[in-house]
């Protein structure tokens, strides 16, 4: 079994991708690196945000059980997205840190993980900075005198955000506070404005008058808010945002009243990304197949089951890309075995030993080790990849690299303990297990 991967990878980019396998971590960067399996969504998706970065707008749902690849699927979309100039976010839904129902927190979330190819997060006062620079160089460009270019941004901004000054002026008045604090050389000021526009709560008042806003932010605020970071993304050059809402299976978890509140603002945020209200706006959810058909999740909001209703009573070969709805398959043996192939190649084109890792931990021992953590997690294969990699990177071929005299056929006994699995890998499996490989 063999996988073509890029030829010429940094020594940057294969070393973070290493280091986070090694933790037991999905990478943040170069998950084009390990994209085994994705081809299939590559059209469809490239074409959704070909269509986003037009002025349109898209929702997806991505269904797939633990060990899937969920995560990795959103970040591999994310890194595609940024190569498109996209602004990303992604954003853990949490009962406690994040609840859905109150979507001015999930705004709030946003603009802390609000990254972009150049700055990562909070890239937001990078890009407000990078907006009102685009401002003075439009006003430039109309033949603004230099004596007039402060009344002519101001002027510009208002005309910019005329439509979201509909719904939310005070957002086009923070920004304009903003701007008035850092000519004044107030940065306290301009930091604690800027903080009021991420959504963030308890802003000094001084701040908040010198401003002129007021109050916090709210749940219906925040849709304004969204559209004018959409505007402000869109004129500084990033012609969309890519937000991610991750694992929102856990509103299963929370009070019934909570849920069935933050069902319907997911219901909301679906409508109003179909009603155009937020052009440049591609947002995703990621949840297990229990979310999407179990009675305590989609189902329990009629109109929300009908808006995400996809068939996959076919043959999943033939799961169509383009739905609102898609599955990951999740990793068989052969595909476990594939990724890890893929996984020792690049770690074998940076090693201080590439002959030893090639001659010791070849194709047929990279199947043995895949099917014995997936033996240790109770034959669910479907959730070995993250233990899989952090005991291939770190147990075997860094020690390969590092020590002339280790074989892994010889010296390394696989040893799965409760205190290095999840929560849910460790309902899967009983502690302790020992197995050879």
């Amino acid at each position: 079994m063999s996988t073509t991967r890029p030829s010429r990878v940094s020594a940057a980019r294969r070393r973070a991708v290493i280091d986070a396998l090694r933790r037991g971590a999905v990478p943040d960067s170069g998950l084009d690196l390990l994209a085994t399996g994705l081809d299939r969504f590559e059209a469809a998706l490239d074409g959704e945000l070909d269509a986003v970065a037009s002025g349109g707008s898209v929702f997806k749902a991505v269904r797939g059980e633990y060990g899937s690849g969920k995560t990795f699927f959103s970040r591999w979309l994310g890194e595609r997205a940024k190569r498109r100039n996209f602004a990303v976010a992604e954003v853990q839904i949490s009962e406690t840190e994040t609840p859905l129902h109150r979507l001015e927190t999930v705004y709030r979330r946003l603009t802390e993980r609000l990254t972009t190819a150049s700055f990562p997060p909070s890239a937001l006062r990078p890009v407000v900075d990078a907006w009102f620079y685009a401002l003075e160089e439009d006003s430039l460009a109309a033949g603004a005198a230099e004596e007039d270019l402060p009344a002519e941004v101001d002027r510009l901004l208002v005309a910019r955000l005329a439509e979201v000054s509909r719904h939310a002026p005070s957002f086009a008045a923070a920004l304009r506070g903003y701007r008035a604090a850092l000519t004044a050389g107030d940065e306290a000021t301009a930091a604690a404005v800027l903080a009021w526009l991420g959504g963030q709560p308890h802003v000094a008042a001084a701040a908040r008058r010198a401003a002129g806003v007021r109050r916090d932010l709210d749940h219906f605020g925040a849709f304004g808010f969204l559209q004018g970071l959409l505007t402000v993304l869109r004129d500084c050059g990033h012609p969309g945002l890519l937000v991610v809402l991750d694992e929102v299976e856990t509103l299963q978890r929370v009070r019934s009243d909570a849920r069935d509140k933050a069902l319907n603002a997911l219901r909301q945020l679906i409508d109003e990304v179909h009603a155009g209200r937020f052009p440049g706006l591609y947002l995703m959810i990621t949840g297990t197949p229990a979310f999407y058909d179990g009675t305590q999740g989609v189902h329990r909001l009629p109109p929300l089951a009908q808006r995400l209703a996809t068939d996959f009573t076919t043959d999943p070969r033939f799961d169509n890309p383009r739905a609102v709805q898609v599955r990951l398959p999740g990793f068989t043996l052969e595909s476990l075995t594939g990724l890890g192939i893929t996984i020792r190649d690049l770690y074998t084109a940076g090693a201080d030993a590439p002959e030893r890792i090639e001659a010791l931990a070849g194709d047929a021992y990279i199947t043995d080790l895949a099917a014995a953590v997936g033996g240790a997690l109770g034959g669910k294969v479907g959730v070995a990849p993250r233990l899989f990699l952090k005991k291939l990177v770190g147990d075997v071929l860094d020690r390969i690299d590092q020590f002339p005299d280790f074989d892994p056929r010889v010296h390394y006994k696989l040893t799965v303990t409760g205190t290095e699995l999840t929560d849910v890998e460790r309902n899967l499996a009983a502690d302790d297990i020992d197995l050879d490989v």
